[in-house]
């Protein structure tokens, strides 16, 4: 096929953290299906400075990139948001130099098909792309997301939570009836979609996420983690400056490690991804729980626990974190939203708990039957790969861009 654009929130480098995994890996597959064109905003200049990296990832398949460093505040978007009447989520991605760029790709390159990867991204492709196909990938119902922290907040922030859900569930609709297709990374997210579209399935589908196998092998080669005794280890990993995994270690270690340790006493929580901020660097003050921080590898510290915990209350989509704690053989205990869309057998391949106490009660068991944690690790592994290879999430992926 001619030329594909792909638009990204986010530069799709590296590969270490769910966003950056998904977009680097669906970048990859379409660069081995024709050349491809990336245009994508930065974090910040470390996070821009990856762009070489990115193009000797790409190799031949890769035709140009445009990376621009995103420099709006949270506060001046959110200003841009209500004085425009639109979502502060678009507005904090609108910018007048990718506009231009978009634009000027458009006139001068045989581009013959559009993906548009996360929602931020549908507002550079404008009106119906004619003959270029698009496909929007949503990846989650972010206005659905947006209603979750509004249930959960109060005034006034649950004022402009519920605002931002209902104009970015007005602009996600208009960008789904401008594309080709839209994708979600799950059939819950899609179902979810099209009852509040009104869109067919011939319009609105799931991309499931994988997870790199090879690298997520608890056979592969990789450091082990030093520690001074054997006491039990609890692990959750994360970007730890996203509110929903602020919230689920906070409460996972002020309600459930209690009671956990009040039964087994030398039990330690280590709470492992980068960003952490003073709400969550606080709860290393906490008996048992050890704030590690960011990690260049997060596979020792998988390894070395005896339960990995995703006590998530808002959730949308699928868990990397999961996929890759059951790659990695080791046993789950997972919240209900953390299991959503996740095709695994509960209380045979993960455990599903939600609440303080039951989900105490789960990791105790695992922790005090260790041929039960072992057993549901190794399912946890097979069913990783039978389904969760990326070669087998995203062999459709030509035919969706070919359609």
């Amino acid at each position: 096929m001619s030329e594909i654009l792909f638009l990204a929130h986010r530069i799709p480098f590296p590969p270490d953290r769910g966003d950056k995994i998904r977009s680097f890996s669906i970048v990859k597959r379409l660069s081995e299906l024709a050349r491809v064109h990336v245009a994508a905003f930065a974090d910040d200049a470390a996070d821009a400075g990856h762009e070489g990296e990115l193009r000797k990832a790409l190799g031949s398949g890769l035709a140009s990139t445009y990376i621009e460093i995103r420099r709006r505040s949270k506060v001046v978007s959110l200003a841009a948001g209500l004085a425009g009447g639109r979502s502060a989520s678009m507005a904090a991605f609108s910018s007048a130099g990718m506009r231009r760029h978009v634009s000027t790709l458009l006139d001068r390159t045989d581009i013959g098909g559009i993906f548009a990867f996360s929602g931020q991204m549908g507002q550079y492709v404008t009106g119906k792309p004619g003959k270029r196909r698009f496909v929007m990938d949503f990846v989650d119902v972010d206005s659905a997301k947006f209603e979750s922290y509004a249930a959960d907040a109060r005034a006034p922030l649950r004022w402009l939570y519920w605002r931002e859900a209902a104009q970015l569930a007005k602009e996600e609709a208009r960008i789904a009836r401008r594309s080709d297709l839209s994708l979600f990374v799950s059939e819950a997210e899609a179902a979810l979609f099209r009852a509040r579209t009104g869109l067919g399935p011939e319009r609105v589908q799931a991309l499931e996420n994988g997870v790199d196998l090879a690298y997520f092998d608890p056979a592969a080669t990789f450091a082990s983690l030093t520690r001074a005794d054997d006491a039990p280890l609890i692990v959750f990993t994360g970007q730890m400056d996203y509110a929903p995994n602020i919230q689920a270690v906070t409460d996972f270690a002020h309600d459930v490690l209690p009671s956990i340790r009040a039964s087994a006493p030398q039990t330690r929580f280590a709470i492992v991804g980068r960003n952490a901020g003073p709400a969550v660097a606080a709860l290393g003050g906490l008996s048992g729980v050890e704030v590690v921080g960011a990690v260049p590898d997060t596979r020792p510290w998988l390894a070395a626990a005896n339960v990995v915990v995703a006590p998530l209350r808002i959730a949308r989509g699928i868990q990397n974190k999961v996929l890759e704690a059951m790659a990695m053989g080791r046993p789950v205990v997972a919240s209900n939203a953390a299991f959503e869309g996740i095709d695994a057998v509960p209380g045979l391949e993960l455990t599903v708990a939600d609440g303080a106490d039951a989900t105490a009660s789960a990791v105790l068991a695992l922790l005090r039957d260790r041929s039960l944690a072992e057993r549901m690790g190794r399912a946890a592994r097979a069913r990783m790969c039978h389904h969760y290879a990326w070669d087998r999430q995203l062999a459709a992926l030509g035919g969706l861009m070919l359609a």
